[in-house]
């Protein structure tokens, strides 16, 4: 059948053609466009940044360069670590550049503001660097979508673990930031939930270089555990204070609880054997992601981090709902993203719930000591699997007001209802169970 363009695009909205007909006529622009915004040059670089546009490029090469028989373009964007960089970097992507999708997003604040701004649009913001869980909570949209971790699961992973252990009084250095503010609050609930004490924390900025000053007070709290709720750079070089002051020596277990494989990288084993870390990927976990990261360091010389891993997951799933919605619009597509499975190379069995929450397994890894690691980024020895039903906030406890009106579910603030509603007014369209284990 073959049909004039407004017609056929008449039927589509109507259900009523095929569906090759309606691929031709809702591809927008002729093109899929997905914008990689990211902090290509601070703090989370290392970790995102340019290896998460690389992953971008993997997955869109490997899905063959086109989509419904379009062209998919990637556009790259810095967001400088800024709020409002990333909200006007995100309007002007979809107002102007007529971008479909954006993922990464970088720190928790730049996230929050991009996915808030996609949401206004209605388009679909994959937040895969951003570990704030408001995201899936009080922060929620219909658009967007939560991929790779979030402060509880990290949180989940390492706390109760070692408290389950016998470590179970902690002191924690902070970034001061959402993201830090989130992990912190979500170990603290965590580590208290199961039997454990806090006993303090202290907080830096996020360009902090010096310290001292925290580490001296985390030795002084006498805590079993020192949880590093920070990242990037100023998590090194807390780590770094924390070997040099001999806090391990000392007896205190050392927790990243923002930590990724290039930290380790960065830091060596020397000084970052035996800490606790919760991570989604490893690139040495099967053959698989051995593959998939042997590729990925031909290009980057490096392994990547579960960040950029995610971000390729994140692409290709994406683009098999674009092809299996036969459109890129926003509501066929976010559909298609939320019945179809993850099954690639960062997760099996993935599943993007109501809230946006992709939910997928996570695990427990103890950093090698050096005489353990026998070839380059050898770093870590898995310890435990947190299963995806286990490993992140349980829906009937979600503030998001789009899963508040679920039979059972207790709506945790009215006004987050209400508000949701009036931003839909004036804005339409828009393995096995986790094991205890001595460290």
């Amino acid at each position: 059948m073959n049909l004039p363009l407004p017609a056929a695009a008449l039927l589509c909205a109507l259900g009523l053609a095929c569906s090759a007909t309606c691929a031709a006529a809702q591809v927008s622009d002729d093109v899929v466009k997905i914008g990689v915004l990211t902090d290509m040059t601070g703090f989370l670089s290392d970790v995102a940044g340019p290896g998460s546009v690389t992953a971008v490029r993997m997955a869109v090469a490997d899905f063959g360069g086109q989509v419904l028989g379009k062209p998919i373009e990637v556009v790259i964007a810095d967001n400088a670590n800024k709020a409002d960089v990333a909200a006007n970097l995100t309007r002007t992507w979809f107002d102007k550049e007529k971008v479909d999708v954006i993922t990464d997003l970088g720190n928790s604040a730049t996230g929050l503001a991009s996915v808030q701004v996609a949401g206004q649009k209605n388009k679909i913001a994959i937040a895969v660097a951003p570990g704030t869980a408001r995201i899936t909570n009080e922060d929620c949209t219909a658009t967007d979508i939560h991929y790779a971790y979030d402060t509880y699961a990290l949180a989940k992973g390492t706390a109760s673990t070692l408290v389950k252990a016998g470590l179970d009084s902690w002191y924690f250095i902070t970034i001061d930031f959402a993201g830090g503010h989130s992990i912190e609050k979500d170990a603290m609930d965590i580590v208290r939930a199961n039997g454990g004490t806090v006993l303090g924390a202290v907080r830096h900025p996020i360009d902090a270089n010096d310290f001292s000053s925290y580490i001296l007070q985390a030795q002084a709290s006498k805590a079993k555990v020192i949880g590093f709720a920070t990242a990037g750079q100023a998590a090194i070089n807390a780590i770094k204070t924390a070997h040099d002051f001999g806090m391990r020596q000392g007896g205190q277990t050392l927790a990243g609880l923002y930590f990724f494989v290039s930290d380790i990288h960065s830091l060596g084993l020397d000084i970052a054997q035996d800490m606790i870390v919760t991570t989604a990927f490893y690139w040495d976990m099967n053959d698989e992601t051995r593959a998939w990261s042997k590729r990925f360091f031909d290009q980057m010389k490096r392994m990547p981090t579960q960040l950029q891993a995610a971000n390729y997951s994140a692409t290709l799933h994406y683009l098999k709902a674009v092809q299996a919605a036969g459109t890129d619009e926003t509501t066929a597509v976010m559909k298609k993203m939320r019945e179809l499975p993850v099954n690639d190379v960062f997760a099996k069995n993935g599943r993007i719930r109501e809230d946006g929450r992709m939910v997928h397994d996570m695990y427990v890894a103890r950093v090698k000591k050096p005489d353990e690691s026998k070839y380059p980024w050898d770093y870590y020895e898995i310890k435990a699997t947190v299963p995806a039903q286990e490993a992140f906030q349980s829906l009937d406890k979600s503030a998001c007001p789009l899963v508040a009106s679920r039979p059972g579910h207790v709506a945790t603030s009215i006004s987050n209802i209400r508000a949701f509603a009036g931003r839909a007014i004036k804005e339409p369209g828009r393995h096995q169970r986790l094991t205890r284990t001595v460290f």
